[in-house]
Parts: C-alpha cells; structure tokens; sequence
C-alpha cells in the first residue's frame, strides 16, 4: 500500500423503524484497508438513478420530510404509511449503504493492484454515497486517461442496461425494439447505441419537446403518447421497423397495454390470411422501470403470442457469462464521452442530498433531470 488510509469516512444510511420512521442520515464509518487484490476508492461522483431511489426512501411519502440533526450531520425522517410497511419487512430496522455506482481515485492498493494507485475508476458497489470505497481490484473499470469520475460516474447501471437491451433484442431473434421514457438518460445512450449499430429503434417520449430533442440527435422513429394520433403514430412506426421487443421504464398505466396491441395491428397488416386468434408474430414487453407504482393495465386485444416480463441488469449479466459482460465494460469505457455520456443537472454533498428541497427535486423522476452525488466536495 502507497498512502496513509483514512480511520474513517462519511457515508449516507437509509433506515426503516418498525414504528414506520424512514431516517436518512450520515454516519462515520471504519475505512477498510485493501486486501491484496484490493483498491481503496476515494468517491468523487455518484449518480442518483431510480434505481437507487426505491432503497434510499423506501414506500415513505418525503413530501412532508422533515430535517433534523446539524449542518454537517443531517437527519432527515418521513413516515412509511401504515398499510405499506408490510412491503418492506424484510429491512426493518437495518441500517443500509446506498447508492449502486459512482467513480473515483484509487488512493491505495494491495500488492497485487498497485499499478491502480492513482487511476480513475468506476465502481460497482451499491454503496457508493460515501467517502471511500474498498473493491476488489478486478471489479473496477479503469477509465482512460483525461476521462474525470463525473464522466465515468455512470459507468455501469445505464450504459450496461442499455446495451444489455440491444443484447437481449438479438439473443430472442428480434430485429428492432421499443424503448418508453426514451428522452431519459439511458434512453438518450439507447438511441446513439442504435445509430451506431444500425438498430431500428422505435422512441415513445411524453412530450413534443423530449420528441425533438431525440430527433436532434438522430433519431429515426420517434412518437408522442401525449399526441392526439399517438397510436397511429406508433403502429405506423412499428410497422417500418418490424420491431416486436419493447423495453419499459414507465411500469404503471395503460402503455405497455397500447405497445402490444399497435405490435399486434402492425403485424396483422402484414397478415395474409385472417385469423380468429390474431397473429402469430411474438411480442415481448419488459417492464424495467416504475416511474409510474400504479397498476400495469391493459386489455388482451393482441392475439395469443405474448409476454410481459420483468427486465433487470444484474440477471442480464449473470447470464451472459463473465467474458462478454467485460467486452459490454469495454465499450462503455471506450465511447464514454461520445456514446455512453451522461449530463445531469446538478452535484449535491453527501449533507445536500438530505436537504428536502433536493430530496424533492431529484425525486420527482423528471425525464432528463439526474443529480449526482459528490461525497468528497469542499472538504
């Protein structure tokens, strides 16, 4: 090891009481010394993806969040409502790390890893709102040279979900897909993946001016559900492209309802002979997201050949097999200010992020909006 390791470091806990208390607040924990194929990480940057809100705050309402504690050590609580505490009983009065990436510099290694001091990294973790980070060397990504920790932040979670999409369209034998809240981050990295590798990709957004900044970008197919002839506009799509696989950020409502069905009427076109039992053509949605936690709905007006399913990262590359997730790491690290790069709209302290003026802000899910967490600023 090449430096003096700090006794300790800040990192953010999320905890849920069994009298329904949500408390988020910031703890001095032990910094562990690498082991010999080990780095220790000191965070710059961390992403708050939505992936990271459902453990941060739980089912708790935070509209009424209240701030305790000091200045450089904040408390911030919300009650859990009552008849949604069974959800979470499995975490009752655990206190959990959080935060599912980020990036930052190796400030010491094992023996093993010594060629890492001084490099930025990205990390995989799930405990990344926090000062340091020990990893196991083989599980960083090394960015390249010049690249910062905010621009390798968000090295993981969307440039690998997004690729993994593309990946999962080809291993079912689909040609071109569907992607809802498509002006978003990932879906913004979805759409540059697709113009690269010649993918049809079809991308539903919410509002005209999320249309027009995909069709700034290139985008080829691009449809508005809040548009009067939304599902016009997107069987007509679907019929171009022949795409029959869907991936959804939206979860709750009606749309994953209206994919399947203007699938189905795009393949019915094609139909030469009528069928009672509609089309043979398969049709796959994964549901991803759950920016809307209400019920899925839909009605079953799309023939017999159908799935909805849930789609996460984690499963994805557990299947894959270790060799071609590294080549899936690779290119992210390769094309990541071109690609794979990620805006956000604003940096946040570890003591920020608790404010509920910024609780409410990077809650609201907004499409486009992402914060980042910065543990390391101003100290």
């Amino acid at each position: 090891m090449t430096t003096e390791i700090p006794q300790s470091g800040l990192a953010m806990r999320t905890l849920i009481t069994a009298a329904g208390a949500l408390e988020l607040s910031l703890v001095d924990q032990p910094v562990t010394p690498p082991g010999p194929d080990e780095v220790l990480v000191r965070i710059e940057a961390a992403p708050i993806n939505p992936s990271d809100l459902g453990l941060l705050f739980g089912p708790a309402d935070v509209s009424g969040a209240e701030l305790g504690g000091t200045p450089e050590r904040p408390v911030l609580t919300a009650r859990v409502p009552e008849r949604l505490m069974p959800a979470v009983r499995g975490r009752i009065d655990q206190s959990l790390p959080v935060g599912n990436e980020g990036a930052g510099v190796v400030i010491a290694a094992g023996e093993n890893a010594q060629a890492l001091v001084g490099r930025t990294v990205a990390v995989l973790g799930r405990a990344m709102y926090a000062q340091y980070f020990t990893a196991r060397a083989a599980d960083v990504l090394v960015l390249p040279e010049g690249a910062t920790a905010a621009e390798g932040a968000s090295c993981f979670v969307n440039p690998l979900t997004a690729l993994a999409m593309v990946e999962t369209m080809r291993d079912e034998g689909h040609t071109a897909l569907v992607h809802t809240a498509a002006a978003s981050n990932l879906g913004q990295m979805l759409n540059r993946i697709c113009l690269q590798d010649g993918v049809d990709l079809v991308n539903i957004v919410r509002k005209p001016e999320q249309a027009e900044l995909l069709r700034s970008q290139g985008a080829n197919h691009v449809v508005d559900s809040s548009a009067p002839g939304f599902l016009a506009d997107l069987t007509a799509a679907l019929e171009e492209t022949g795409a029959t696989i869907a991936f959804d950020a939206i979860g709750g409502g009606r749309l994953v309802g209206q994919i399947l069905s203007c699938m189905e009427a795009a393949a019915v076109r094609k139909m030469p002979v009528y069928s009672r039992y509609g089309s043979d053509t398969f049709k796959q949605v994964y549901i991803y997201g759950g920016l809307d936690t209400g019920p899925t709905e839909f009605n079953r007006g799309f023939g017999f050949a159908w799935a909805i399913g849930g789609f996460l990262l984690t499963p994805f590359l557990m299947k894959t097999g270790p060799a071609r997730a590294q080549a899936l790491r690779e290119r992210v690290a390769a094309e990541l200010k071109t690609t794979f790069a990620s805006r956000y709209t604003g940096e946040l302290t570890l003591a920020e992020a608790l404010q509920p003026q910024n609780v409410a802000a990077y809650n609201a899910k907004h499409t486009g909006e992402k914060y980042l967490v910065t543990p390391n600023r101003g100290l």
